[in-house]
């Protein structure tokens, strides 16, 4: 067992968001992911077979989504679950801070 940290390994200039695999198998993958004014082209959507649940661990951003258009400011602290095949792109991430997401994609459950 080796512990680990969330914030760690995060270089000082991110020209790109960075995304880090930290635990898979074939029912889902965690994922973190670190963006600082990183978006989506308005024409780049994520439309993917799993379901997402994200935290944002700290940061700001902001999703949309397609059908029904809606977006969602995130704030640390805040999570959403994405159902599959539910179109959506992030909009905005704040310039001035690392966002640092916690994602999990799995098949779809029933949510409690």
């Amino acid at each position: 067992m080796e512990v680990q940290n969330i914030v760690a390994d995060i270089p000082v200039q991110l020209p790109n968001e960075l995304f880090s695999t930290l635990l898979q198998n074939s029912q889902f993958k965690v994922e973190r992911i670190v963006s600082k004014g990183h978006c989506n082209a308005q024409d780049e959507w994520y439309e993917q077979s799993d379901a997402e649940w994200v935290f944002l661990f700290q940061g700001a951003a902001i999703l949309e989504f397609a059908e029904p258009y809606e977006l969602k400011k995130l704030n640390a602290g805040d999570y959403l679950l994405i159902p599959a095949y539910c179109k959506h792109r992030v909009d905005w991430t704040d310039p001035k801070q690392e966002s640092i997401w916690l994602a999990l994609h799995f098949k779809e459950i029933e949510t409690i």
